[in-house]
């Protein structure tokens, strides 16, 4: 589509981002899982509403592609990581996706300025604001992860995350 071309230096990092997301939901499906593997109800239930994110997110991306007449690849998913020593392991670890979650977001909005892509400035800037919004959360899920060292207080600590996020209307998924 004439006037609709995406600069093939952004495409690469539009298309990157894009497979980073699916792999982040992968990612975090491997958390939940190993969480309600440890009855970590609430955390499980956390986890899968990021892999839900995160798949939408991917969407984003692909929506934004086929409206300005890009093809979307898809690439290989590596297997995530799938064994974790604790909850504060875990909690770690998602911080970590995060944080190079932002630093992807980061990459392509700085193709997206050097190319001068407007259409992909404003789309990148909801990417970017949430990423504040979810570095934020993982940190706070870490610190309370850490403050909660003894069994009961990880008990107690996922029971209030589930009851959290059912009150927010985000239904387990077994």
């Amino acid at each position: 589509m004439p006037g609709h071309a995406i600069a093939q230096a952004l495409l690469t990092e539009l298309q990157r981002q894009m497979n980073h997301e699916l792999g982040a939901a992968h990612a975090y499906a491997a958390l939940a899982i190993w969480c309600f593997d440890r009855n970590l109800k609430g955390f499980a239930r956390y986890f899968y509403k990021q892999s839900a994110e995160e798949r939408a997110h991917a969407q984003r991306f692909i929506d934004h592609l086929l409206d300005r007449g890009a093809l979307p690849v898809l690439g290989a998913i590596d297997a995530p990581r799938g064994s974790f020593d604790s909850l504060v392991d875990a909690a770690r670890h998602a911080r970590a996706m995060e944080q190079a979650n932002t630093a992807g977001i980061n990459r392509a909005y700085e193709a997206a300025l050097a190319t001068k892509d407007y259409p992909a400035q404003v789309m990148l800037h909801w990417f970017i604001n949430e990423q504040v919004e979810e570095e934020a959360w993982t940190d706070e899920m870490v610190a309370r992860a850490e403050a909660s060292t003894t069994p009961g207080g990880m008990q107690a600590l996922d029971r209030h995350l589930e009851r959290y996020l059912a009150d927010r209307g985000y239904e387990a998924t077994e």
